[in-house]
């Protein structure tokens, strides 16, 4: 009974060891599975994550690359970028005018006895061009040049009887005076027939003639135009707000549509006042001569008023705009390169860029608004190099 009961307890006693070796492996084991396993998780969570990640832009960058291969590439045409000079013109709208351009008048009232030239003609300075009815001047002149010379017979004659001591010197004087009058008179007579008559005052061509015989004419009234066709000027008024920029000695360009010509000179005046009504100032531009001007003519004048040498100039077409500002693109190794610019002055179709791009450049003209930055494009024309 003791025996048993002894081995009772031992057998108890084991089990209770071999529970208290069962506690203590299962303690072990759950700190094992609650410590290096759950770091391990972790470890591989994050590095599963990392992978997600890195995968995303892995299929980014491949469809991003696979984009660029497989679009075709857009035609383009590009232009070196070269420093140059750049000109602003003011273009204003004139019309040739004749230095010498005059109407001649009679400066009497008369009818016409005789018209000497006709339209086109060439006349001289000083040259006679149509005479009026002067007939009663013409006898009135006779009768005083017989006077004249009545006047100086006695006048002769009186003077040698005084070269002699004969005479009084009363007598001498009144010979002298009535010969001197009689001149006087036929001068004046003869003045006054020339008023009877229209005399061309510069040398040119008749531009303008509508008289007939036995017209009767007014002063001022009915003329003759003259205009001299190898002394022309461009006349053009300009705006007030110019006044500070358009001055004498300016270069200038003037084109005859009318005459499908062009050529370059100076302003040669240029007005100092400006008209209070039209808020303008007149300037005057002399022509050299060219027998396919006439006055009249349709000029079109580009005055410079800004000049720069050694800048930028490139097409104006190649600039793009957007709210952020002007841009342009350049081919980059065979793609577009957005490149954003400061433009100056624009004129003719050209600009002048003050920022963004540099010499040598090889900018995109021709398709610049079908493409955007990182296009791959094709070069089909490059000019300027």
């Amino acid at each position: 009974m003791i025996k048993h009961t002894d081995e009772l307890i031992k057998t108890k006693l084991s089990n209770e060891n071999e529970m208290k070796k069962i506690l203590y492996l299962s303690t072990i084991l759950f700190i094992a599975a609650c410590s290096k396993p759950k770091d391990k998780a972790a470890q591989l969570a994050d590095l599963q994550k990392q992978e997600a990640d890195i995968s995303a832009k892995i299929t980014v960058l491949q469809a991003q690359v696979g984009k660029k291969d497989s679009v075709k590439s857009v035609d383009v045409s590009t232009t070196v970028v070269n420093l140059g000079s750049f000109t602003n013109y003011v273009q204003l709208q004139g019309r040739i005018d004749a230095q010498d351009n005059v109407m001649a008048y009679s400066q009497s009232a008369g009818s016409i006895t005789a018209i000497y030239v006709k339209p086109g003609a060439h006349v001289s300075k000083g040259q006679v061009l149509v005479q009026l009815d002067n007939s009663v001047l013409n006898q009135n002149i006779a009768q005083a040049e017989t006077q004249v010379s009545l006047n100086k017979t006695l006048y002769d004659r009186q003077k040698n009887l005084w070269d002699q001591k004969i005479g009084t010197e009363v007598q001498f004087l009144q010979a002298q005076t009535a010969l001197q009058s009689s001149q006087k008179q036929v001068a004046s007579l003869r003045q006054q027939a020339d008023m009877y008559r229209i005399v061309s005052p510069i040398n040119g061509t008749i531009d303008q003639m509508d008289l007939k015989l036995g017209q009767i004419i007014s002063p001022g009234a009915n003329g003759i135009r003259i205009v001299n066709a190898d002394n022309l000027k461009v006349k053009a008024d300009v705006p007030e707000s110019y006044s500070g920029s358009v001055n004498q000695g300016d270069k200038v360009l003037i084109l005859f549509p009318d005459a499908n010509d062009s050529l370059k000179a100076n302003v040669t005046f240029a007005a100092k006042v400006i008209d209070p009504g039209s808020r303008s100032f007149n300037v005057e531009i002399k022509l050299p001569y060219n027998k396919s001007l006439r006055p009249n003519m349709t000029a079109i004048i580009k005055i410079a008023d800004y000049s720069k040498k050694n800048t930028l100039v490139v097409p104006l077409k190649a600039i793009q705009r957007s709210e952020t500002g002007d841009y342009v693109f350049v081919d980059a190794g065979g793609f577009a390169k957005k490149i954003l610019v400061k433009v100056g002055n624009t004129y003719g179709g050209q600009s002048e860029i003050l920022t963004g791009l540099k010499a040598g450049d090889q900018l995109v003209t021709e398709g610049a608004s079908e493409i955007e930055d990182g296009d791959k494009i094709r070069v089909l024309a490059s000019s300027g190099n």
